[in-house]
């Protein structure tokens, strides 16, 4: 994904600074001071409470017909991550990979794509919005995550779940360029949400985030994480990352990206 300033909460920002004159350089350094965070907060806070206040828990974003699928889907993010342990699973058709669910549930799990497959699946078709302003229709068929969660069993003190990825957008220093993600648990209940394994009746392919990704089909496309590895129930993100609750949201765009 770009990391073009030109998000809604970048906009956001400019509007609420006056925004005449200001570049996207400015509008970030602003949004890290002391006085100006915490009034980006608040906003995000805000929408996220109206979207909840409109729509149900269980509100289905809109779904398509085969004939409106995209001709062409873009891949957005990461196309191939370039790990050697990733490039092995690939080498090998995902035949040993095994997604980890951890943290706060009462059964952590390892769980093999085979397994994932023979759970109950949901398929849906609809539309991908990326914060760079394109979208695309697809079909996606997965395991909704609320099934994988209440097999093993969330705990009352979970309250987000993390997505680790096998994909690394920058090296730093602090590591923290590793692709994480995390959602409420409210939005992981949610009947759109499901860990894809396939794309347009075919196997997810691997720039689209093989072998599974998640679809959150309320919100914006960098919270659909792609190359999902380990998935941990936690109580709070502050201390991951920098504590903002995903890769993109540690440098500037909204956490509740509705």
């Amino acid at each position: 994904m770009s990391r073009d300033r030109t998000s809604r909460r970048g906009l956001l920002r400019t509007a609420l600074l006056g925004g005449v004159g200001l570049g996207a350089a400015a509008c970030d350094q602003l949004s890290r001071s002391a006085t100006v965070r915490p009034v980006l907060d608040l906003v995000e806070g805000f929408t996220e409470s109206v979207q909840r206040l409109l729509l149900a828990a269980d509100t289905l974003a809109p779904e398509y017909t085969e004939a409106e699928i995209s001709a062409s889907f873009r891949a957005n993010g990461s196309t191939d991550p370039a790990s050697a342990a990733y490039r092995a699973h690939v080498a090998s058709g995902f035949a040993d990979w095994k997604l980890e669910v951890a943290g706060l549930v009462e059964t952590p799990l390892t769980l093999s794509l085979d397994e994932l497959r023979a759970m109950p699946s949901r398929t849906q078709i609809t539309r991908h919005d990326c914060v760079e302003g394109w979208s695309c229709i697809g079909k996606w068929r997965g395991v909704p995550l609320d099934a994988v969660m209440a097999h093993a069993g969330l705990k009352p003190s979970a309250r987000y779940l993390v997505f680790r990825c096998a994909d690394e957008l920058e090296r730093t220093l602090d590591k923290s360029g590793q692709y994480y993600e995390s959602i409420g648990v409210e939005d992981a209940r949610h009947p759109q949400t499901i860990l894809a394994y396939e794309m347009n009746d075919q196997v997810l392919p691997v720039a689209h985030g093989a072998p599974i990704r998640l679809r959150l089909e309320r919100q914006l496309g960098y919270k659909m994480a792609k190359y999902v590895m380990r998935i941990e129930a936690v109580d709070d993100f502050s201390a991951i990352g920098r504590g903002r609750g995903g890769f993109w949201e540690d440098r500037g765009y909204e956490w509740y990206a509705g």
